[in-house]
């Protein structure tokens, strides 16, 4: 499988510096659903490198805040999925930033708890949904900007 983070799709990208890539997710679970990724091919959460830790916790940090700037969100899932089993799907590190907006969903309690139900992911199997959910090119541009350097 090719890697769809190390040769990102220009378009999703958002964010950039030696570490770290802020990523626009192609299925996006909620308008503004960002995935903050490390620059270098790493698999396991024990082959990142310390520095590599800290900048995908800035890179959330970062993402949060041009969220909150752009789009307004009332709160973040935050989410690692890490191995098949725990449901990753690309095997390269990525965290999950999701803003989450007032009645977004009818029943938001238990949050990344929910990630054990064993239901489908309604947002993967209605395609409707998921493209709902994408940002606009005038509110991506407007992240860009704040991020600056791509």
């Amino acid at each position: 499988m090719k890697c769809p983070f190390c040769r990102p799709d220009m378009k999703a990208l958002i964010y950039e510096d030696s570490l770290i890539r802020i990523l626009i997710d192609s299925y996006p679970a909620s308008r503004g659903h960002l995935l903050v990724v490390p620059v270098r091919h790493v698999e396991k959460w024990e082959e990142l490198r310390e520095d590599e830790k800290l900048a995908l916790l800035k890179g959330v940090e970062t993402a949060m805040k041009g969220l909150e700037e752009v789009l307004k969100p009332a709160g973040f899932n935050i989410g690692i999925n890490l191995g098949k089993a725990a449901g990753q799907t690309v095997p390269h590190i990525h965290v999950h930033v999701i803003p989450r907006y007032e009645n977004d969903c009818s029943f938001p309690r238990g949050g990344v708890r929910k990630a054990v139900l064993d239901i489908e992911d309604e947002n993967l199997s209605l395609k409707e949904r998921w493209i709902g959910n994408r940002m606009s090119e005038e509110e991506i541009e407007k992240l860009k900007e704040l991020f600056g350097n791509v």
